[in-house]
């Protein structure tokens, strides 16, 4: 036993002690130098004509670092608080670094309801090498060594002082160029954003806070006066509308709009009306599906309100239409909770389908049968995975690889943004190929029910211009690419006969968003209700048919 004892003071020993304060300040100083290149790089670009403000601010937030890691500098909570923070901060300096993203609380809320399969493709080795150098060994050595604790009453008169000293630093140091710091931060509201890791910690506490307070929310009715308007069903045929749900296709990137790439070829052979100025209510899945399917405008849009109140698949539900969700993405973000969802993404038909995701020919494969057995209106939302990243090279099948060389992996430092650009494009041209054969078998049914489609990509994508890469970028800091989003209608013969079709062609040209689909898609299945706004119709102005005016 004291053998025992003698081993174990001798590894003590072999233990580098050091003073809580010390390592307090080291561990702060740590995080704002080495966890911090995104924002140091903003920052040295935004000051770069302020050489002495741009020393203040070091000094300040020099300051306000020690003085938040002396807080939680006390026996037993010291070392679990600074490893968690290195670890928060080794992560999300990754994302923030390699693809230029802000982690607010719409990204976190992304992230909190993807799947495995897709939070893998961001598990690269670039990944786990960044957090080994910057998250796990910083952290095995707090946790190695022996931390030296003053008695309390010297440990609290000390931490006092050195919390007083670092918030005077950074009060000061803020004070003495106030005018020049306020107007950067006003200007340039994304640089703050980055700061590492307290702004994305702050970010997960209103996530968490968010996330218990819609908890317990019920959606409350919306639409119960809807009808079909028109003659009763059993003297015409079925209505029936498919609502094409993209993932990440930019419309910069559609030759329907100008697009120097024809990426688009079999939808420029469809007569279809593509809107070549459409935006997204928000620039990831979490929050562009539901709002694309809330009645709530994109200024008026919260997740808590598109929660608290049902939505356009309820009220085509009190229409009497018969409604479902096919899905090949994360889910539908609770907008189907009410209608029939069917989840594809979790095949294992390796036609389609592999690593627990598939391609979106998932899609169609099953199709052509169900189409065979529509007896009634009905509206159908397909759920694309259309051109997630960063492994775009995994959406598209063999024959779609049409622009080479491609970037064949999710690690993007390994291509050039030729590759990445190339991997993306053959996406798109995949989703086209998707799109005209939901079309075409449309057609081919005409004589069976009358048809119409819907398509809009819940949001866009950054392949590299001002440094930013994938999507989830705050709404009002968004470059275009990321707002800017691919929208088409496609009506049958019936419903063109009763259509100013030069008039639809002329309304392509202006302004569209997520705000319309909601009323578009209740006059394409001539869903009469209060809740429906005829200027929101992208079609409502040029139907010669007042039935749904």
């Amino acid at each position: 036993m004291q053998s025992l004892t003698q081993t174990n003071d001798n590894a003590a020993l072999l233990r580098p002690q050091i003073r809580s304060l010390t390592l307090s300040v080291l561990t702060a100083l740590f995080l704002l130098f080495a966890t911090n290149h995104t924002f140091w790089v903003k920052a040295a670009a935004n000051y770069a004509s302020q050489p002495f403000a741009f020393a203040s601010l070091i000094i300040g937030l020099s300051g306000a670092f020690i003085a938040a890691c002396v807080t939680p500098s006390v026996k037993y909570l010291t070392k679990p608080v600074f490893i968690l923070l290195v670890l928060t901060a080794a992560s999300a300096s990754w994302f923030m670094d390699s693809y230029g993203v802000i982690i607010d609380v719409n990204m976190i809320r992304n992230a909190a309801e993807t799947n495995t399969a897709e939070a893998g493709h961001l598990v690269t080795a670039g990944f786990v090498l960044h957090m080994m150098l910057y998250g796990i060994m910083p952290a095995a050595l707090i946790a190695w060594v022996r931390i030296e604790h003053d008695s309390f009453p010297r440990k609290f008169v000390r931490n006092i002082a050195a919390i007083a000293a670092g918030l005077s630093l950074f009060v000061v140091a803020g004070i003495s160029f106030a005018g020049t710091h306020a107007s950067l931060t006003r200007e340039h509201r994304d640089m703050f954003a980055t700061l590492n890791p307290f702004v994305p910690i702050g970010k997960v506490v209103d996530y968490v806070i968010a996330s218990n307070t819609e908890r317990n929310l019920v959606a409350a009715p919306l639409g119960t006066d809807a009808r079909l308007l028109g003659l009763p069903a059993d003297k015409r045929k079925p209505r029936l509308t498919i609502i094409v749900t993209g993932e990440t296709a930019r419309a910069e990137n559609f030759s329907l709009g100008g697009y120097s790439r024809t990426t688009n070829p079999e939808l420029q052979a469809r007569d279809i009306f593509y809107f070549k100025n459409a935006t997204s209510c928000g620039t990831a899945t979490a929050t562009s599906v539901p709002c694309m399917f809330s009645n709530l405008k994109r200024e008026g849009y919260s997740h808590s309100k598109a929660l608290a109140t049902e939505n356009l698949l309820d009220v085509l539900s009190h229409a009497g239409v018969h409604v479902e969700w096919w899905d090949n993405n994360t889910g539908s973000k609770n907008v189907a909770n009410r209608v029939k969802e069917v989840t594809l993404s979790n095949h294992t038909d390796k036609r389609f389908c592999a690593d627990g995701e598939c391609q979106d020919g998932v899609l169609l494969d099953g199709l052509d049968a169900w189409l065979d057995g529509v007896s009634q209106d009905t509206v159908l939302v397909l759920h694309q995975m259309g051109s997630h990243g960063p492994a775009y090279y995994l959406r598209y099948p063999e024959a779609f690889r049409q622009f080479t060389p491609e970037c064949q992996t999710a690690e993007f430092s390994e291509c050039s943004r030729e590759q990445i650009v190339n991997s993306y494009d053959n996406t798109i041209l995949f989703t086209d190929h998707v799109i005209a054969s939901i079309i075409d078998n449309l057609k081919a049914r005409e004589s069976k029910f009358s048809p119409s489609l819907f398509y809009a990509s819940d949001h866009g994508e950054s392949l590299g211009e001002y440094g930013l890469y994938l999507h989830g970028a705050p709404y009002m800091l968004a470059p275009s690419q990321q707002t800017h989003v691919p929208m088409l209608v496609w009506f049958g013969s019936e419903q063109k006969a009763e259509m100013n079709l030069d008039c639809l062609r002329k309304e392509t040209e202006g302004p569209a968003s997520h705000d319309n689909l909601f009323h578009t898609a209740l006059g394409m299945m001539q869903v009469d209700t209060a809740v429906r706004d005829p200027a929101l119709d992208l079609a409502s102005a040029c139907r010669t048919s007042v039935a749904t005016q």
